[in-house]
């Protein structure tokens, strides 16, 4: 488990495919971006919110849409296939602005293993109608707060 992280967290299970696997044995980098797209899905559209029961996004208004705006992997460790385990997703909430919110995780290949993956995940909450991006009401943003927490710690990037 991380330093960072919230006391309330997210956590699942995304069951791993044969399919995940590439040439060398190892679970792709692509694949492992699924399993957070999947994970994270879960989290915003199903995590349990006192007062909601709908998710996080569960009080967005009709034809109000998430989009991924940013993205950050940083890998850790290979992640081979293992029959009937699945990949185990620990999700919070980093960062709430104005009309985007930023999903911190961690994907692990057991539980008594560091994390192999790590991410950063920026989505811009978007109103389908009007073309814009929509501003978080009072009411969304209390139901992100249930789960906020620090940032996932992100490798340094070496300067330019």
């Amino acid at each position: 488990m991380s330093e960072n992280h919230p006391t309330v967290t997210f956590e699942c299970e995304i069951q791993a495919r044969l399919r995940d696997v590439n040439l060398g044995g190892h679970v792709d980098n692509v694949e492992a971006i699924r399993v957070l797209d999947e994970a994270r899905l879960l989290f915003l559209r199903f995590a349990e919110v006192a007062g909601s029961g709908t998710g996080l996004l569960g009080r967005l208004p009709d034809g109000v849409v998430e989009l991924v705006g940013s993205q950050r992997v940083d890998y850790h460790a290979e992640m081979r296939f293992v029959p009937f385990q699945p990949f185990l997703v620990r999700m919070w909430v980093s960062h709430v602005g104005r009309t985007s919110v930023t999903v911190s995780s961690e994907l692990r290949v057991g539980e008594d293993h560091p994390p192999a993956v790590v991410s950063e995940t920026a989505i811009v909450l978007w109103d389908a109608g009007t073309n814009e991006s929509w501003p978080i009401s009072e009411e969304v943003r209390a139901d992100l707060a249930a789960y906020a927490g620090e940032p996932v710690t992100l490798r340094e990037r070496p300067s330019r």
